[in-house]
């Protein structure tokens, strides 16, 4: 029995380990959902407590990635892109240029930094992917995907948060014979690449389906939505879901066999039925109102919350009907997580919102205006160990959300 108890302390401290140590975009299961709980129901007027704040980060916009040990986030010089590390006061750690990033439109670094396994992965504008410690910010490896894999670059420049399953690392080069590929994590070696649709990449962060018996990439291309066995490349299926400029940055959603695929300029969501091994997919509905640009959305009790793009609203869909619940006009369109029963949004105008939608409705409680920063609004709010994270431009906010 001793023994039997020790192993299992061992495990559930493995599994806790792994999660203080690693980061990616949009939080452990890439689903805007964050475990924290016992978080302030309102915010005093002029927002909650800021702790720290740093202004040097230069144009971009990538959210932040934050571990038991360091906060990260990337910036830019000139033209040349860094990632940074602070400790939880906001002392800086270190910090480390990678190269030229992307300053030809929407400037600056976009994605945001993935911590797996002592490693750090950043993926710049033009499609170079380095690895560094995350301790201290060396190089480990770098290459670019899109010159190696005969990608094409895309009209705003790549943008894909990375994402990671065992030793591989998939990404999007958007090759006609490489529109996907796999990777090592630890050096960079090809593991496998898949024509898919032998199509551009389209801005998007892919999903990871674990199913009984196999693991599944899903991701947007060009004008397609792809599923993608991980273990070999083999595409298993493939949606048409194009739009007028082939956009599609938001993360699918997938809970119990049904996988939510949605994008903005009008084109709206389709959800999908996966059959029981993944192998194939049939469609159940279409819903064109909540056509998000790259806010993504939260699923929660049943139901889809998020924002229009084109539609300028604020919508809960029914998420297995795909019926327009409610719709409210209570922020400008923008980004959304959740924690502790309520609803975190960010809108493009520079608002931030806490958002209670336990009766049937979007009820803004609580909304601060973001004081420092410049350009876009698009990094998404980040929680973690009671703090929300906000980037607006070439700033940092860490505020206290603790009751």
């Amino acid at each position: 029995m001793l023994r039997i108890f020790l192993s299992l302390v061992i495990l559930i401290s493995s599994f806790t380990g792994f999660a203080q140590n690693n980061a990616q975009w949009r939080g452990e299961n890439r689903d805007g959902k964050y475990p924290d709980s016992n978080l302030l129901k309102s915010w005093p007027a002029e927002g909650p407590n800021m702790l720290w704040h740093f202004d040097q980060l230069g144009d971009g916009h990538a959210s932040a990635a934050v571990t038991e040990k360091y906060v990260y986030t990337g910036g830019t010089e000139g033209d040349e892109g860094f990632v940074i590390a602070f400790d939880h006061s906001g002392n800086q750690v270190w910090k480390q240029v990678y190269g030229k990033e992307w300053m030809d439109s929407y400037d600056g670094v976009r994605t945001t930094p993935t911590i797996n396994d002592g490693l750090l992965y950043i993926y710049t504008g033009f499609g170079e992917l380095i690895a560094m410690n995350a301790d201290n910010g060396s190089i480990v490896w770098k290459k670019n995907v899109i010159n190696e894999f005969e990608g094409s670059n895309i009209r705003w420049g790549v943008t894909e948060n990375l994402l990671i399953d065992g030793e591989k690392l998939f990404c999007t080069p958007g090759g006609s014979q490489a529109s996907v590929i796999a990777l090592n994590k630890k050096n960079g070696e090809l593991i496998w690449k898949s024509v898919a649709k032998g199509e551009k990449s389209a801005y998007c962060s892919p999903a990871l389906i674990q199913l009984n018996n196999r693991s599944l990439l899903v991701t947007h291309t060009q004008n397609s939505i792809v599923g993608i066995d991980t273990k070999d490349g083999k595409m298993l299926w493939s949606v048409d879901h194009p739009n007028r400029y082939s956009i599609h940055p938001n993360t699918p959603v997938y809970q119990d066999g049904m996988l939510y695929c949605f994008s903005g300029y009008g084109k709206g969501g389709v959800m999908l039925q996966l059959s029981d091994d993944g192998a194939s997919v049939k469609e159940l509905w279409r819903n064109e109102q909540l056509d998000n640009q790259m806010g993504g959305v939260i699923l929660l009790d049943g139901k889809i919350y998020g924002s229009g793009h084109a539609n300028r609203e604020w919508f809960c869909l029914d998420w297995n009907t795909g019926e327009t619940l409610y719709s409210s006009k209570m922020l400008s369109r923008g980004n959304v997580i959740y924690a502790d029963g309520m609803l975190y949004c960010y809108g493009d105008s520079g608002e931030v919102a806490l958002v209670d939608v336990s009766n049937g409705s979007f009820n803004k409680v609580s909304s601060f205006r973001v004081p420092y920063g410049e350009k876009q609004h698009w990094a998404h709010l980040v929680i973690h160990n009671k703090k929300l994270y906000v980037r607006h431009g070439s700033s940092l906010m860490v505020y206290s959300i603790a009751k």
